[in-house]
């Protein structure tokens, strides 16, 4: 069992219950995935980036990235229907505390001039996302490999009903929140 669910199981769930007042040990907020993608645009014109983009970001999460395509043309940006411009990956379970915990422990302390995540970044709904502006600060990715940069998108989906217990259980999860 990964080292956050089992604090989940045994430390946050009694916490969380008196905190938002919850009788029911099962209406306490949790994590049920955690999405992770890359868009990448420039991969219109060089079928490299998109291959890297799946590359790393089948290193960072362990698991095997699908290929997004377009849904639409748009001919400002050459890009036609059904053409490949991304890749997502949708993590559950153990491998989810794992990526969880990495991120929180390993990730975004080296991201340059980091001041905590922005804490408006909820949808209204309990669930939050983030972006990362390169794929660098995960230690599984090796410097001196890259060819291009690439940032990506990471969202966070949680049983909560409502933005404060969705923040109430990423603040107990060790999720960095600045102090806006």
């Amino acid at each position: 069992m990964a080292r956050l669910q089992k604090l989940y199981n045994e430390t946050l769930i009694p916490q969380l219950s008196e905190k938002l007042g919850i009788t029911n040990r099962h209406a306490v907020p949790r994590l049920t995935k955690i999405v992770v993608s890359m868009g990448v645009g420039k991969a219109t014109q060089d079928r490299k980036r998109l291959e890297e983009a799946v590359t790393h970001l089948g290193m960072i999460t362990g698991q095997k990235p699908s290929i997004k395509k377009s849904r639409i043309a748009v001919s400002a940006f050459r890009l036609r229907e059904n053409m490949e411009i991304g890749c997502a990956v949708t993590l559950r379970g153990q491998r989810m505390y794992e990526f969880l915990d990495r991120f929180i422990l390993l990730a975004l302390p080296r991201v340059r001039d980091f001041r905590g995540l922005n804490p408006k970044s909820f949808d209204g709904r309990g669930n939050y996302s983030t972006g990362l502006t390169e794929q660098m600060v995960f230690p599984e990715i090796p410097a001196d490999k890259v060819a291009f940069t690439q940032g990506m998108n990471i969202t966070f989906v949680t049983t909560a009903r409502t933005d404060d217990h969705g923040r109430a259980l990423l603040i107990e999860l060790g999720i960095p929140f600045s102090n806006k």
